[in-house]
């Protein structure tokens, strides 16, 4: 054996040894699906307070009437299942092809990872609604899920890592700049899942 076999055979074990320490069943095309559930429900949350009849060529509702802000709630809260089950279901669908369980010691390390920001993040933004402070709650959302993805890279694609950082710094913009929240909403969890899943789609999956 050679000194280029040797190199090889231990690139190929630090390969196997990555591969079995990461979770490598998130499917790429999964966030370019969920991207795009974002970006439907960011335009009927925009349809919902802005309206097309605006008398003032502003908006026709404001966030505070207790109607739109159910409604606004109630595509938050379909959004994200339809997020949820599409990414689980997909998930399940490609650890199946590639020979793995979904649910094993690096994704139960992966989901605690990400528990303690998204809790945190969850509880701050509804104390947020409940006090009404509502220019908060989008940048509060953007940084907090960008600190969940960082906490989470380190067990999957090092993309995710980026996509994290990419939406702390949304949620930084949307602290400086209130009242543009669902632009950044859009481009956080719509426009930058898209790009993410096309990425991670076409390096690890074709």
């Amino acid at each position: 054996m050679n000194h280029q076999d040797i190199l090889k055979d231990i690139g190929q074990i630090r390969s196997m040894m990555e591969r079995s320490s990461k979770f490598m069943s998130i499917n790429g095309l999964s966030g370019v699906l969920i991207g795009c559930v974002a970006l439907i429900g960011a335009a009927a949350g925009y349809y919902i307070v802005y309206g097309t009849k605006s008398e003032f060529g502003y908006r026709d509702h404001y966030v505070l009437d207790d109607q739109v802000l159910w409604k606004l709630v109630v595509i938050a809260v379909l959004v994200l299942l339809v997020s949820v089950v599409t990414g689980v279901w997909m998930a399940k669908t490609k650890a199946k092809k590639i020979g793995q369980t979904i649910w094993n010691p690096t994704s139960k390390a992966l989901a605690k990872a990400m528990s303690i920001p998204l809790a945190t993040g969850g509880l701050f933004s509804l104390i947020l609604i409940y006090r009404g402070d509502y220019s908060l709650v989008a940048s509060s959302l953007l940084i907090f899920y960008g600190l969940a993805l960082a906490a989470a890279s380190v067990f999957t694609f090092s993309e995710v890592r980026v996509l994290g950082i990419l939406e702390i710094l949304l949620g930084l913009l949307a602290l400086a700049f209130p009242g543009y929240g669902i632009w950044f909403w859009s481009i956080g969890f719509g426009v930058l899942h898209i790009v993410y899943g096309l990425i991670v789609h076409k390096k690890y999956e074709k």
